[in-house]
């Protein structure tokens, strides 16, 4: 398939499916509704930020996990396997603790904080060219420390209604978010996503090997830099707002690399409107189950990432057990 092809497809999907998100009410089902002020309203004010921090934070995880996968040469690299996203939880949680919050912009402050301190340790513990184990341990090892950290502060609570909350919020959600948490998100978004998708064109130089790439002008220091800050800022900003959402990083690259020819440069566009695509759909699911207590969208895409996560590991070391 074409890359043209292949992006028009994509976007016409995303679109059909931003519409769809705005027509569909919680627990009542797609519908078309009467066109008057409170209709209008709930479009604006529920719907319509709604739809649009799905979309978001589905092409900031989809496009972070096409240029780590790409940048480590791993198939497993993924902000919330990695323990990035975790480590901006962590941030966000420790914000909400000390009631930081009441400040609306300390929150992706704080989860840009903790992105940055969890890509640096993560760096510091695999460095570039790690195999598929370690990459996994360092990632496994992070996810244990923020867990356990922030165990740590929910037992600490002041009450037992900040401990729901901080639960609730740490399964990721779009529920309830307004205008006010896009504004917060928009600036870090696109910085960090402006920052991840300059290095694209290195990716397939930085394939050929650190030697090749760097006798062709590629500066590795810099790229560290750029995709460690453009992660940072791009999912760390979607955490404090939206919780933990895993795996979109990591399938989404994975089901896109045979249409773009196996390059890691094509794979970057195509994974972020595909993460807008399956979060947003995702997103449209948890509206249409019965009514009562919305199922989380984080618990959504971690149970269908689980299994796809495990059969990944799986392929990825009987492959290297054959070569």
């Amino acid at each position: 398939m074409s890359r043209n092809l292949l992006l028009s497809a994509l976007t016409l999907g995303l679109l059909v499916a931003v519409m769809v998100s705005l027509l569909t009410g919680r627990g009542a089902g797609i519908s078309i509704p009467a066109w008057d002020w409170q209709t209008q309203l709930i479009l604006w004010e529920i719907r319509l930020p709604r739809t649009l921090l799905a979309a978001i934070c589905g092409a900031v995880l989809g496009m972070a996990g096409a240029v780590l996968q790409g940048w480590l040469r791993n198939p497993l690299a993924d902000p919330g396997v990695l323990g990035i996203s975790s480590m901006a939880a962590l941030g966000a949680v420790i914000a909400m603790y000390f009631g930081l919050f009441a400040m609306s912009w300390m929150l992706p402050v704080a989860g840009i904080v903790g992105a940055i301190l969890g890509f640096w340790i993560l760096i510091t513990m695999i460095g570039r060219e790690s195999g598929i184990l370690l990459i996994v341990l360092a990632g496994a090892a992070l996810n244990a420390f923020s867990a356990a950290f922030t165990a740590l502060l929910l037992n600490l609570a002041p009450n037992p209604f900040a401990v729901q909350d901080m639960l609730f919020w740490l399964m990721g959600s779009f529920e309830h978010r307004s205008h006010e948490h896009l504004m917060l998100v928009a600036l870090p978004v696109v910085v960090g996503g402006v920052m991840l998708y300059r290095v694209a064109p290195a990716l397939d130089v930085m394939a050929l090997g650190e030697k090749t790439a760097h006798s062709l002008g590629v500066s590795e220091r810099r790229m560290l830099w750029s995709i460690g800050l453009g992660t940072a800022l791009a999912v760390g900003a979607c955490v404090s707002v939206a919780g933990v959402i895993g795996f979109a990083g990591l399938v989404v690259p994975h089901l896109l690399r045979p249409l773009t020819q196996w390059q890691p440069r094509l794979l970057v566009l195509p994974s972020a409107i595909a993460g807008a695509l399956l979060l947003v759909s995702a997103d449209i699911l948890v509206r249409l189950l019965p009514p009562g207590q919305e199922l989380r969208i984080g618990v959504v895409t971690a149970l269908l990432g689980g299994p796809f996560f495990l059969w990944l590991l799986k392929h990825v070391r009987r492959a290297e057990v054959e070569l």
